[in-house]
């Protein structure tokens, strides 16, 4: 058996202009699911102030709730988050927890009284407000036995796709240096390789590099892996970031009865994902690869805008109704990648160890998302000054979550990205109910909510249960807030794109606990 050493360190070079890397549905739905964030009391009762207003964090549910502050206001909030991921692979279960503690919100708004009586349009509201929308912070480890699809196949899979990549394009040629055919390929396809893709090709070369796979003829290529084994396989997957969201508000009230308004939003995203892929097999063949390792770093970070509209009607001086429309967010990113694979054969009585590690950061072309828009409708019931109820219903579209990538995928892959988003994915239905208690001073408040899943078949991200609790002390014209939410979702993980269609099963558990601050003044 011919076999090569080779292990390339070429630090600190970036090249850009090349095709996106392999996205997915998980990409998008990143940004199109919203979680439930936001100040203490509006967590508290489950985010359910659609029809309520008189919280920074109850604008973005519906604009008009500016209206329901009688003074000017400020709020501060921070949060510790605790999330914890049970993974079910093979047979294998495993768990891991990542906390992180954040500034999570903080706005202002300012109320303007109209006090001549020549007008019915009696006051204007004014506001801004940060919020983490998304705390992308995570942890997951996943761990068993595969007894019949290694890791090696992703590789293989790529050198054959869309009728095999050209064995020229993945052998060094005299005085050609590894980051130079590294750089070349990723400016494929040209007018010579029209299927190929630039992504496809680096990840072969990347598996062709570590002899994971040989060739059997110029575009055909067969796995050094041995098959029949039992493939012990570990992942793990850390992600940190946020998606914040800058929203600038602006209401009016007619009379005591109609109260509009609007937001515009600003949002910008940093999220960083490494994925640490290994693992070993028990072959007794004596040519063989036995273990391979493969790491990835996702850096995806870039800016998006959307706006809001909403009306809050009150029917009687106890029970209001609210609707509120929710733009599309359109985003619009850019993903910067680096990859390092090393496998160790055995060839008789000799081990060899391949790297592929080119130290060198991919910066892919700008693409865009854009998700989906949002109805809210509401209802709330005040008891006086003793307490509430309230309900928010919201649907959401999930299927028209659309990829728009400045450059176009080869082969159609965006198209066919979007076209199984189509055919996937469905109307969704989020409820949240909360309800708030007063004692003089003391606000005891809780909540309920449910998010449905994105899918048509909610095996792959599931529906969403939640449950939260909050209590309140008004002191002067100030206010100290406090809450615990707890939130429950099944949903798979592949641990890699293609060649492994067996998912590691997830149960996730998040538990948040928020203190927010807020003033009159």
């Amino acid at each position: 058996m011919k076999k090569y050493y080779l292990s390339f360190i070429i630090a600190g070079l970036t090249f850009s202009g090349i095709h996106a890397q392999e996205t997915t549905v998980d990409d998008a739905l990143r940004y199109a699911v919203e979680n439930l964030t936001g100040s203490a009391r509006f967590r508290g009762m489950s985010g359910a102030f659609g029809a309520i207003g008189g919280d920074l964090s109850a604008m973005n549910q519906n604009p008009a709730g500016s209206l329901f502050f009688n003074n000017n206001y400020a709020t501060v909030t921070g949060s510790i988050n605790n999330i914890k991921n049970s993974s079910l692979y093979n047979g294998t279960r495993t768990n891991e927890t990542d906390s992180s503690l954040d500034l999570n919100q903080a706005g202002v708004v300012f109320v303007f009284n109209e006090g001549s009586g020549k007008t019915d349009w009696k006051k204007i509201a004014l506001a801004f407000n940060y919020e983490n929308a998304n705390n992308l912070n995570n942890s997951i480890f996943s761990a068993g036995t595969n007894q019949y699809n290694s890791i090696g196949n992703y590789f293989v899979n790529q050198a054959n796709a869309n009728g095999g990549i050209p064995l020229e394009l993945l052998t060094l040629q005299p005085g050609e240096t590894f980051f130079q055919l590294y750089d070349y390929l990723g400016t494929l396809p040209d007018s010579s390789y029209p299927n190929v893709s630039g992504f496809q090709a680096q990840q072969a070369f990347l598996g062709y590099t570590a002899y994971i796979f040989d060739s059997t003829s110029p575009n055909t290529y067969t796995s050094n892996v041995p098959g029949g084994a039992h493939y012990a396989q570990e992942s793990y997957l850390t992600s940190t970031g946020y998606n914040g969201k800058i929203t600038g508000n602006f209401a009016t009230q007619y009379k005591d009865i109609l109260f509009l308004g609007l937001n515009l939003n600003a949002h910008f995203s940093d999220y960083v994902r490494t994925t640490s892929l290994y693992e070993q097999n028990d072959s007794p063949s004596t040519v063989k690869v036995s273990s391979i390792e493969f790491d990835n770093q996702l850096h995806t970070y870039g800016s998006g805008f959307s706006f809001n509209l909403g009306a809050i009607v009150k029917i009687v001086p106890q029970f209001r109704v609210g609707v509120a429309y929710e733009s599309p967010t359109w985003y619009r990113f850019t993903d910067e990648l680096t990859q390092y694979v090393k496998a160790t054969s055995i060839d008789g009585s000799q081990t060899f160890t391949d790297v592929a590690d080119p130290q060198i950061t991919n910066v892919y072309a700008p693409y865009k998302i854009q998700t989906p828009a949002k109805w809210t409708g509401s209802a709330a019931y005040l008891f006086g000054k003793k307490g509430l109820l309230s309900i928010d219903v919201s649907t959401k579209d999930y299927s028209t979550t659309r990829f728009k990538p400045k450059n176009e995928y080869p082969y159609g892959g965006i198209n066919g990205l979007n076209h199984n988003m189509s055919t996937n994915l469905d109307n969704a239905i989020e409820v949240r109910v909360g309800g708030e208690y007063k004692i003089k001073q003391v606000s005891l408040r809780g909540g309920y909510h449910f998010d449905q899943s994105p899918y048509k078949v909610d095996q792959t991200f599931g529906d969403l249960t939640g449950y939260s609790g909050g209590i309140g002390y008004t002191f002067g014209e100030n206010r100290l807030d406090l809450a615990y939410s707890y939130e429950h979702r099944n949903m798979n993980q592949a641990l890699i794109s293609s060649g492994m269609p067996d998912p590691a099963r997830i149960s996730r558990y998040n538990n948040n606990i928020v203190i927010s601050y807020s003033i009159n003044f």
